[in-house]
């Protein structure tokens, strides 16, 4: 599908947003915290380029990774969970003081959202971190006045991959399949898109676990949200 059908000045009604990676550059903000966290417990910082890679499947998952040191953590032991538990704890925590100090929004992504608020478009941020984390980092941007709706990791039972949370931003806004599009940054995104029956775009700048998204499916892709005007 051309990027000329998905969006033209009649389409799409609903557009929903992934958050970290693409429309906000979050990193810095998560390794931070994600730093201080494996210093409080005695470990070595991560550092930045390897929490980019470990970004997407929301702040559990994050976490697992920084224990393990790698992408693709094993599943925890019993004897795990409380270390787990103390970690996520510590990390919510300076997240919590930190979120929103060093992230920045992309380039494109104001004018792209400008210009389907002014068509008519509803907006919602449908996202895989933290609902606690979400309004406060769309202030601190001031993204907040351009979505209607923002659902965060844990505001549903699911989380993407799992197509609910967009069927769930879909409904609320008045959309359907047909009018519907998913724009994100990773396979989570991606797969949420298809299994809800929606086109996606996906930004080639994300995170998307250091792999490229030219693999994913998606319906389009394209370096900036600026190409989507």
């Amino acid at each position: 599908m051309s990027l000329k059908g998905l969006f033209n000045a009649r389409w799409p009604g609903v557009a929903l947003f992934d958050l970290d990676g693409t429309l906000v550059d979050s990193a810095p903000d998560l390794a931070a915290a994600v730093d201080q966290m494996l210093e409080h417990l005695g470990r070595t910082p991560a550092g930045i380029d390897k929490v980019r890679d470990w970004v997407g499947n929301g702040a559990a998952v994050l976490v697992r990774r920084a224990l393990a040191g790698k992408t693709d953590w094993e599943p925890a032991q019993p004897k795990d969970d409380a270390l787990f538990k103390d970690a996520l704890a510590i990390f919510f925590h300076h997240y919590g003081r930190i979120n929103g100090q060093h992230s920045r929004v992309y380039p494109g992504v104001e004018a792209c959202l400008a210009h389907l608020k002014n068509s008519g478009c509803r907006l919602a941020v449908v996202t895989n971190k933290p609902e606690q984390f979400v309004a406060p980092l769309l202030k601190q941007l001031d993204l907040d006045h351009w979505f209607d709706l923002s659902i965060g990791g844990d505001t549903l039972p699911v989380k993407k991959p799992d197509p609910g949370p967009l069927l769930h931003a879909m409904e609320q806004l008045g959309g359907t399949r047909g009018t519907t599009v998913m724009v994100g940054d990773s396979a989570a995104d991606v797969n949420a898109a298809i299994a809800a029956g929606v086109p996606c775009v996906a930004v080639r700048y994300g995170y998307n676990f250091g792999g490229s998204v030219e693999t994913l499916g998606a319906d389009a892709i394209v370096d900036s949200l600026a190409e989507l005007l």
